[in-house]
């Protein structure tokens, strides 16, 4: 039984979508490798996009429809960076198909998941995708340990007054409970840190650590 595909062909500029010549080219790699597996192509699926991200991409999510909602069974690229330069949004990509069961395929790698040799292949990016992905947490981290050290305050700054973390700290000396304290902001209609007008405990109390850091025992 042939399998039924889709194509799917991008360029990233308008100039390049004028002259024709980029996108005809992967058409032609596609609808041979097709021919010689003999496979049926259905569609073959364009988009002149930036490849940044998989989203935004009219193209690209007709041809994820096709596959995903049954009409074929695989999708089909000429190159790999034709569908993501990145290894991370191929990865999660690759995931996706194997979960809603259509298959990749790229003809510059080898990656075809209709075969054993060419899951192997995609798994090998795989690999290398949980390696970026690992490389990028830890620099992250050692960027925002470095900015720590640097006394640079991390996060969304509050909006939270002086007066009502003043008068958060004088409610819990009385010894009210947080949700008192949060019941009671609320009734008079005092703004959360990020603008809105409902309070929480979990709200109460990352505040409360901070006035203890920043408050005098006497404010």
């Amino acid at each position: 039984m042939a399998l039924h595909v889709v194509g799917y062909v991008r360029v990233s500029t308008e100039e390049q979508a004028d002259s024709g010549a980029g996108l005809q080219a992967q058409r032609e790699a596609i609808i041979e490798h097709c021919k010689r597996r003999s496979w049926e192509l259905l569609a073959m699926h364009a988009d002149t996009a930036s490849a940044r991200t998989l989203t935004s991409r009219p193209g690209l999510a007709k041809a994820l429809a096709d596959v995903e909602g049954g009409a074929a069974d695989a999708l089909v690229v000429a190159k790999l960076d034709r569908l993501s330069r990145s290894l991370l949004d191929f990865s999660g990509l690759m995931e996706r198909s194997r979960k809603k069961g259509w298959a990749l395929v790229a003809l510059d790698l080898g990656v075809d998941t209709t075969t054993a040799s060419g899951e192997m292949m995609a798994n090998v990016l795989a690999v290398f995708a949980q390696f970026e992905r690992r490389l990028i947490g830890q620099r992250t981290r050692e960027a925002l340990a470095v900015k720590r050290s640097q006394g640079v305050r991390l996060g969304r700054p509050s909006l939270v007054s002086e007066g009502t973390l003043r008068r958060i700290r004088r409610e819990r000396a009385k010894g009210n409970s947080l949700a008192a304290i949060a019941a009671a902001l609320d009734a008079d209609g005092v703004a959360t840190a990020h603008g809105g007008q409902r309070w929480h405990v979990s709200t109460v109390q990352a505040l409360l650590r901070r006035i203890d850091r920043r408050l005098s025992p006497t404010a």
